[in-house]
């Protein structure tokens, strides 16, 4: 008999990767409030009574609460839907897991610092800056001291689920450079990690598999900054000769990007490390494995 796993909010970039990771070996259930793929089932998980029923009817083994509202600028104008969804959600989903006596996944994020370190392992203290990180790390809080056994696993820069799914950086220069332009704005003062999807959902399953709950942070390797990454990405494309990049401060996009962000948000996996369990791969070589496998049609003929 395979295990099975509840997957609430799994609509998402971050849900296509762990409904492709986990399918083969467990029986999965997916839902979101976005039904966007033939494997997904309706559930809004801001509903706490439906949210415990469908969840109790499933009986699974492992409860993955992956969902959450992640546009910062979306968070700062809706902050009471904010924290409804990012926060009171998690902490139904905290009560659900309790009951059913089962292990938690809860998602957090880089975000939740605020860049005033090179480098953050899983022990530096948060200090979220805006409305979106408070309530990740709202979320992250309860989850530690409240779960009776939990996994709450730290991303960075986001990259998957391919041109449908992927609303984050490389997708919205693949559209650029898809549209014609030659000329691309990057922001030089903002470092982080990518982190591929199908990676992370992958060392989730090793940590799954250990039995090792806790914190962790789980990030691609190598550090890393915006222009860095949009550099990479045009090489990958061949677009190298073509295509230039200009360096901006963040103070250039200020009118859609209002939303204070932290000038680092750089992650290392010291926990995973040290537990021998670190599987992340470089985000270059990640980042070219997402290209060729999630963007080869929509890219074809293209350029």
């Amino acid at each position: 008999m395979k295990k099975k796993i509840y997957i609430a909010g799994s609509g998402g970039m971050l849900g296509e990767a762990f409904h492709k990771v986990f399918s083969e070996n467990y029986t999965l259930k997916c839902t979101d409030k976005d039904v966007n793929a033939p494997w997904l089932e309706f559930l809004d998980f801001r509903d706490f009574d439906k949210y415990k029923a469908d969840v109790e009817a499933f009986q699974p083994d492992y409860l993955f609460h992956i969902g959450a509202y992640t546009d910062l600028e979306f968070c700062e104008l809706n902050v009471d839907d904010t924290y409804l969804t990012n926060t009171i959600a998690v902490e139904n989903a905290v009560y659900i897991a309790n009951k059913l006596n089962i292990p938690l996944l809860y998602i957090s994020t880089a975000g939740i610092f605020d860049g005033g370190k090179e480098l953050y392992d899983d022990w530096d203290q948060p200090n979220p800056l805006g409305h979106y990180a408070r309530s990740k790390y709202m979320g992250e809080k309860y989850v530690i001291a409240h779960a009776h056994r939990y996994l709450v696993c730290r991303a960075g820069w986001m990259m998957g689920g391919g041109p449908e799914k992927d609303k984050k950086f490389i997708s919205k220069l693949i559209k650029q450079l898809v549209a014609g332009k030659r000329e691309l704005n990057i922001v030089n003062d903002k470092d982080g990690t990518p982190t591929f999807t199908v990676d992370f959902a992958r060392n989730v399953e090793l940590l799954i598999q250990k039995e090792y709950w806790g914190l962790y942070n789980l990030v691609c390797k190598g550090q890393t900054g915006r222009m860095e990454v949009a550099q990479e990405l045009v090489k990958l494309l061949g677009l190298e000769s073509s295509v230039k990049l200009n360096e901006v401060t963040s103070e250039f996009f200020k009118d859609t990007y209002f939303a204070q962000r932290p000038p680092c948000e750089r992650l290392v996996n010291k926990k995973l490390e040290l537990r021998n369990l670190n599987i992340m791969r470089d985000w270059r070589v990640a980042l070219k494995e997402y290209i060729d496998t999630y963007y080869a049609e929509y890219l074809r003929d293209k350029f």
